[in-house]
């Protein structure tokens, strides 16, 4: 029996992680955690009766509680509660699927405590890495990715050799072959039309912008211990192929699927095993052909800031991340236009002086001071 804890149950890997759940008769699920999304998580909780479940804001944990005062669970709130879920010990793998920088003490807490964690939260990855990694080879854990691209990099270093380079594709997203100075008077709607998958808010405006790929670049360099110069970004716009390997000896080996999370969700679950599963396959036939482009760094300001950010290190990555965060809120609240989230980051770089190992006191205390650095810029401009 494979028991589980998932954090962020309500976001798209966390309802998908739960879909796995259902065809499979051998996961338990002993923990939920979300932020406030409670209508959906009563439901969850009423299905699979996990014994803990965190409602991260307070006043929605108290609601939640009236809701589910008829069942046997237990109800937890802020990070305490994220952290006991992290740390439930019925669990043997923790299902990090929270959004932002929240994901990080319980990611740790749970390397800490043994669990096997199946991961997609890369924005822990990309801020901490450098704290992570050595944690997860000192308590020999399983560290396994769920993103598609780096499911699908992991998969094709299975079977042996030296990589030269690893090859993340990307699908473009919605303005792929736009230019800066046609973007900005699109909508967030527009933005949210993302044309091969269904996520979240948060990381369909992400992969509009590239900033999703840049950020998938610091996570690959950690998860693999690759160098940036090595992680080519390819446009894919068909996202058949989700990543691929190239090997010393000009070998390339790709992992190819149709566009459905579930997959490298489900191959994270039961590594190294692999399980059946129903749902529509990948014919070559049908689908005729693939293309690939090069990206023009001069027009995806969002990923040529990443490699920027790399190159910097210490807690430049901290700072993308946390302005790209704060920025992507401004824009889906109406505050700001498209194209200013890519300069919010940017102004916050150039602001920055970086830390070379920053622990976590100062990777959280670098988060803050750049919203508020952000949050005065805004004040001042107005």
């Amino acid at each position: 029996m494979k028991r589980i804890s998932v954090l962020g149950s309500t976001g798209s890997i966390g309802t998908q992680t739960l879909d796995v759940a259902r065809i499979h008769n051998d996961i338990q699920v002993v923990a939920l955690a979300v932020y406030k999304s409670i209508h959906l998580l009563e439901t969850q909780t009423r299905e699979f009766m996990p014994r803990l479940v965190c409602v991260y804001d307070r006043e929605a944990a108290a609601d939640f509680r009236v809701r589910v005062r008829d069942l046997p669970v237990t109800v937890v709130s802020g990070m305490e509660g994220l952290l006991a879920c992290a740390l439930c010990e019925e669990a043997d793998m923790v299902v990090s699927a929270v959004v932002g920088m929240i994901g990080i003490r319980p990611v740790i807490e749970a390397i800490c405590a043994g669990k096997d964690i199946a991961f997609a939260n890369k924005e822990t990855l990309v801020t901490a890495g450098h704290l992570i990694m050595p944690l997860v080879k000192k308590h020999k854990v399983k560290f396994l990715p769920v993103d598609s691209e780096h499911s699908a990099i992991f998969q094709s270093l299975s079977g042996g050799g030296e990589p030269e380079k690893l090859i993340l594709t990307a699908s473009g997203g919605p303005f792929r072959g736009k230019k800066q100075s046609e973007l900005d008077g699109v909508s967030v709607e527009d933005a949210l039309r993302h044309p091969n998958w269904s996520m979240g808010k948060k990381i369909t405006i992400d992969s509009a912008t590239m900033v999703n790929k840049g950020l998938e670049v610091m996570e690959a360099s950690w998860l693999f211990g690759m160098e940036a110069d090595k992680i080519e970004v390819v446009i894919h716009p068909q996202s058949i192929i989700h990543s691929a390997v190239e090997y010393t000896d000009g070998a390339v080996i790709a992992q190819l699927g149709v566009p459905d999370m579930k997959l490298p969700i489900q191959y994270a679950l039961f590594y190294p095993k692999r399980r059946a599963m129903s749902g529509k396959r990948l014919s070559l036939t049908e689908l005729g052909s693939l293309t690939f482009e090069r990206p023009d760094l001069c027009e995806l300001p969002g990923l040529s800031l990443a490699y920027e950010s790399i190159r910097a290190g210490g807690s430049m990555p901290v700072v993308y991340n946390a302005a790209n965060e704060y920025a992507v809120e401004e824009f889906l609240n109406g505050k700001i236009r498209f194209t200013e989230i890519t300069k919010r980051i940017a102004d916050a770089m150039q602001a920055h002086r970086v830390i070379r190992e920053p622990s976590l006191s100062e990777i959280l205390e670098t988060e803050a001071l750049v919203r508020e650095y952000l949050a005065g810029k805004k004040t001042s401009s107005n």
